[in-house]
């Protein structure tokens, strides 16, 4: 996916608190973006067919999110991304892609933990590397509580083999793979978790730093296909 560019001015307004979700924008085609729209453009690396993607790469919307496993709200956007993706994807209308954005200060268990879905992904493809990233969320108390005893039974329960995932954790090998992914996302603006960017076939769209809700992320998404 190429480097977009704003070609549709867009803007948007965030009202009320970033727990409400609450996120209205307009476009005007065949106009120049104005400052402010110039400084929602995101400096987001492309989408390739090396990141983890749900649904249709070539979707007219694509939602690129940084989590954090650790993260309480990262769980919550999680579970709302899964019912986008079971309400757009069948009709390759939307992709999810999934990023590493692991918080040290918050949650220091959460950069083993993206490696352990770097390993899943190694051992069992892009359907591993989601079938591992759902089911700790499932599991995961949040806010640094998971017990790093249970990774390998996540790697059990969703059909992998246990030593060689215990080999690929131990060996820090996708150490550097998370730090990229982290400084992609400090450049594309992540101050927090999760931060999502929606990219179109014309524009990088922020969104906010937090976990909108699946009628907020449905009215966004909505909104763009309508516009397109």
């Amino acid at each position: 996916m190429s480097d977009n560019k704003f070609i549709i001015p867009l803007s948007i307004i965030i009202a009320g608190a970033l727990v409400a979700g609450a996120v209205f924008f307009s476009g005007k085609k065949d106009s120049a973006p104005t400052e402010t729209e110039k400084k929602e453009e995101v400096a987001l690396n492309p989408v390739t067919e090396s990141d983890h993607i749900m649904g249709n790469p070539n979707a007219p919307v694509v939602i690129v999110e940084y989590s954090d496993t650790e993260c309480p709200f990262c769980k919550q956007f999680h579970t709302t991304m899964n019912r986008i993706i079971e309400e757009y994807a069948k009709e390759g209308k939307v992709a999810w892609v999934y990023r590493h954005f692991p918080i040290d200060q918050l949650h220091p268990k959460a950069r083993k933990e993206a490696e352990a879905l770097e390993c899943a992904n190694e051992l069992a493809g892009n359907n591993g590397f989601w079938a591992y990233t759902n089911r700790l969320y499932e599991v995961t108390p949040s806010n640094n509580g998971l017990d790093a005893d249970e990774l390998p039974k996540i790697a059990k329960e969703v059909g992998l083999d246990v030593e060689q995932f215990n080999t690929c954790l131990a060996s820090g090998k996708y150490k550097d793979h998370v730090q990229s992914d982290y400084q992609d996302g400090v450049r594309a603006g992540a101050e927090g978790t999760p931060y999502s960017v929606i990219v179109t076939k014309d524009r990088k769209i922020p969104i906010t730093q937090g976990a909108l809700p699946f009628e907020a992320m449905k009215q966004i998404i909505d909104a763009i296909l309508g516009s397109s």
